[in-house]
């Protein structure tokens, strides 16, 4: 069972098998702390201001690779991640949301932000509040 970890109210929601498919690739939080060069107090902190989701899958916490560039968090997630909270977005809506594909970016909202199109995500997401 794959479920959604949420810090900031300590409580753990689910999350469905098709998002976790259109994730693809995960990371553990010790894989996420050594690309980050962090410890991994720091990492969970990231996790508790909303920077980075993770997820319980099979007893480890993970967070999707795509969140990660290079040793950083990808530029613009954060921001992103702030957007579709403040929308309304549940944690588990805000990553099926970025994982899946908008043919008018085109590709996925992750990919787009990778690609330093934040912006254009952030106006997405925004408009879906309304």
């Amino acid at each position: 069972m794959t479920t959604l970890l949420t810090w900031h109210i300590g409580t753990v929601a689910k999350i469905d098998p098709e998002t976790d498919v259109l994730v693809g690739e995960w990371l553990t939080l010790s894989d996420v702390a050594a690309r980050l060069g962090l410890p991994s107090g720091r990492v969970k902190q990231l996790l508790r201001d909303r920077k980075l989701l993770a997820v319980t899958r099979d007893g480890t916490l993970s967070v999707p690779a795509a969140f990660i560039d290079g040793d950083q968090v990808v530029k613009g997630l954060p921001s992103t991640l702030t957007v579709l909270f403040d929308c309304g977005f549940a944690e588990d809506e805000a990553l099926r949301w970025l994982f899946t594909v908008d043919e008018s970016l085109p590709g996925t909202p992750i990919e787009a932000i990778a690609r330093h199109r934040s912006t254009e995500v952030n106006r997405r997401a925004q408009a879906l509040a309304f």
